[in-house]
C-alpha cells in the first residue's frame, strides 16, 4: 500500500519534539546567515546570489542525470537579473526553461502557486515537447494513456518498482487539494516544515510525465523563500541533496511505501538543508576571496580575453590553464594566449605552476 491509498490521506502525521532541535538549528542558521548576507555590499550580494543559483540550475538537472553547460546557465542568469558578469553566451532552450522556473519560484515567491503557473514551468522545461527523444505531453497533467506512472530503475525486462503514483483520474482533486494547502496562510505548521511537506507531496502525485523531480525542488524553494521573506537565495538545497542523491531517494520511496507518519522524511529534509546552509559558507568564502581579488587588482589594465580567464580561474578551473586551453576558451590564436599571458605573469597576477610535466601550465599567485 503508497501513501496515498491510506485512508487518511494526506493527513500528515509527525513528531514534532523529534523535530524541535533540527528546526531550531535550521531556524538558527537562516536568521545567522541572512544577517550575514545583509551585512555585504549590493556587488557581492549580487555575486553570491548568481553562484549560489548557477549551482542551484546545475544541480537539480544533475539529480535527474542531465549535465547542463555552467556558462550558459550563468549567462542566462545574468541576464535575466540584470548582472554584469562579462560576456553573455547564447544559451540552449531547455536551460533557459529550468533558469526560468526557479527564477519564477524564487523571485516571485509571494505570489498564489496555481495550476496555470505549473503548465507554465512544465512548458519551460519541456519546450520540444519531448524529454529526450521521447515525446510527451507538455503543460497539461498526464493521462496515463501509456500505462500508470511508475518509478522504476534496472535493465528493460528486469525493472524495479520504486513507487505507483496516484492514477490520472485523481489528478484534478488532488492538485486543487494541494494547491489549496500551499497557499493558505497557515500559523499552526512552521515554514520550513511546510517546504518540507510540500515537496514531498507534489512529488509523491507526480502529476507531469517528465519534470516532477525538479518542479518539486522549486516548489520547495519557493517555500523556504517565504520562510525567509526574501526572494534572494544563498544557498542551495538542490546541490546538497544531489551530493545525497542516493539516501534522497531512498528516503523518498520509504516514505512513499509508508503510513502517514512523515517525520523520517522531515528528520531528513532538515538536515540535508542543514548542511546546505553549512555547505554555503564555503560558497561564501570563494565570492569573497574573488572580490578580494579583484579589489586587490582593480589598477591593472586588463583585456577582456585576461578577465574572462581570470574568472575562469577564481570560480574553479578544471584541469591545469595551458596556453592551448586559453586559445580555445578565449577564442583567440596561440600567440595572443601567450602573450596574455606573459603580461599577466609580468604584473605578478599569474605565475608558472613548478609541477612540471609535458607543456606550461599557469596558477594563480594567492596572496
Amino acid at each position: 500500500m503508497y501513501i496515498w491509498e491510506q485512508k487518511d490521506w494526506p493527513q500528515w502525521r509527525y513528531d514534532l519534539l523529534r523535530l524541535a532541535a533540527p528546526l531550531a538549528r535550521v531556524r538558527h542558521q537562516q536568521g545567522r546567515f541572512l544577517g550575514r548576507m545583509e551585512s555585504l555590499g549590493f556587488k557581492l550580494r549580487d555575486e553570491a546570489v548568481l553562484t549560489t543559483l548557477t549551482e542551484d540550475v546545475l544541480k537539480t538537472s544533475a539529480i535527474e542525470g542531465e549535465r547542463l553547460n555552467g556558462e550558459q546557465v550563468r549567462s542566462s542568469l545574468a541576464r535575466r537579473l540584470g548582472l554584469d558578469a562579462g560576456a553573455l553566451l547564447p544559451v540552449d532552450r531547455h536551460i533557459e526553461g529550468v533558469v526560468e522556473m526557479l527564477l519564477d519560484a524564487t523571485r516571485h515567491y509571494d505570489q498564489p502557486l496555481t495550476g496555470e503557473r505549473l503548465f507554465a514551468w512544465h512548458g519551460a522545461l519541456f519546450p520540444t515537447g519531448r524529454s529526450g527523444l521521447l515525446p510527451i505531453r507538455v503543460a497539461c497533467w498526464r493521462d496515463d494513456a501509456k500505462g500508470p506512472m511508475q518509478v522504476i530503475s534496472g535493465p528493460y525486462g528486469h525493472e524495479k518498482v520504486h513507487y505507483l503514483a496516484p492514477p490520472a483520474q485523481q489528478l484534478p482533486v488532488e492538485i486543487e487539494h494541494f494547491l489549496a494547502w500551499f497557499n493558505a496562510p497557515d500559523d499552526k505548521i512552521d515554514p520550513v516544515l511546510k517546504a518540507g511537506l510540500a515537496h514531498f507531496w507534489f512529488v509523491t502525485l507526480h502529476p507531469f510525465d517528465d519534470g516532477n523531480g525538479r518542479m518539486a525542488r522549486a516548489i520547495g524553494d519557493m517555500a523556504l523563500a517565504r520562510s525567509e521573506g526574501t526572494a534572494q537565495r544563498f544557498y542551495s538545497l538542490s546541490a546538497q541533496i544531489e551530493t545525497e542523491r542516493s539516501t534522497y531517494y531512498d528516503i523518498l520511496e520509504q516514505t512513499q511505501k509508508g503510513d502517514l507518519d512523515v517525520t523520517a522524511w522531515l528528520e531528513w529534509f532538515l538536515g540535508s538543508l542543514s548542511r546546505a546552509l553549512d555547505r554555503s559558507e564555503v560558497t561564501m568564502g570563494a565570492v569573497l576571496h574573488k572580490a578580494r581579488f579583484w579589489e586587490q587588482h582593480a589598477t591593472s589594465v586588463l583585456n577582456e580575453r585576461q578577465i574572462l580567464m581570470l574568472n575562469r580561474l577564481l570560480d574553479g578551473f578544471d584541469g591545469k590553464l595551458t596556453s592551448s586551453k586559453w586559445a580555445k576558451l578565449a577564442k583567440c590564436s596561440q600567440d595572443t594566449a601567450y602573450r596574455d599571458i606573459l603580461q599577466l605573469i609580468d604584473n605578478n597576477i599569474l605565475r608558472k605552476n613548478e609541477a612540471g610535466g609535458r607543456g606550461s601550465a599557469y596558477e594563480l599567485i594567492e596572496t
